[in-house]
């Protein structure tokens, strides 16, 4: 029994619950003595009336939105490129050199610029969002579509299929397995950006949220929407892994 549940996914649960009692301990016997450290169950205290008033699911409506809308353009447009620079050579060399030289920057850098042309609103956290959430999507989609086998192609057109028939039928049911990789990197990616994006310029959003309860020493209420986010970014894999795992049944 004791074997059975050091081997199932019950093991890392009663972990987080140990590290969550550790933390109550520490405050609660004076280890450690600092307003920047509160109590696990003052960060509960306050998770809960925050879920109870509404206001965390109404920042965390803003942040989702924001995100998801980034996250969407970029799948789109990640799938798009990837799938014509794996298939075209002509499209490869042409979008390559682009490729390579905007993706090793890193989004925050981006964001004085979005600023200045797209102002302090959705546009500019959605703009970052979809830049930063493209190139992972484009790098595996390409990558899924050159390990497609040559002969699967060739064979395809010895079937008299069109190059649109060879993307729809062969290369891209063979691609999927690494888009989804792509799109799964990339959900995370959306979260984080989100989060920095409303910390920069926002006036609402978990982001927002946390940095206010940090300016204005609300520690707990911090600390909840840090938990917040947690919560969410494994509900999300949870989520993504089924719905992967439906698709990609195969």
């Amino acid at each position: 029994m004791v074997k059975k549940l050091w081997h199932s996914r019950l093991s890392g649960v009663l972990l987080i619950v140990f590290l969550l009692l550790l933390w109550e301990w520490t405050v609660t016997f004076g280890i450690v003595q600092s307003p920047s450290f509160p109590s696990i169950s003052s960060v509960f205290k306050s998770w809960g009336t925050l879920i109870v008033s509404g206001e965390l699911f109404q920042q965390l409506g803003s942040s989702l939105y924001r995100m998801f809308m980034g996250y969407f353009i970029a799948a789109v447009l990640g799938v798009f490129f990837g799938l014509l620079m794996g298939y075209y050579r002509f499209f490869y060399f042409l979008l390559e050199p682009l490729v390579e030289i905007f993706r090793p920057i890193p989004t925050p850098a981006y964001i004085p610029i979005a600023i200045l042309f797209l102002g302090l609103e959705n546009e500019m956290k959605v703009f970052l969002i979809a830049t930063a959430t493209f190139f992972p999507i484009l790098l595996n989609t390409f990558s899924g579509v050159r390990q497609v086998d040559q002969v699967q192609i060739d064979t395809g057109r010895t079937f008299g299929l069109t190059s649109g028939e060879i993307v729809r039928k062969i290369i891209l049911p063979c691609a999927i397995p690494h888009i989804f990789t792509g799109l799964r990197i990339s959900l995370g990616i959306g979260l984080i950006m989100v989060v920095i994006s409303e910390m920069v310029a926002a006036n609402n959003g978990i982001g927002y949220f946390i940095l206010q309860a940090q300016r204005t020493f609300e520690v707990s209420n911090m600390y909840a929407g840090i938990f917040t986010l947690g919560a969410i970014g494994y509900l999300l894999n949870v989520i993504f892994v089924r719905l992967e795992r439906k698709i990609v049944h195969w």
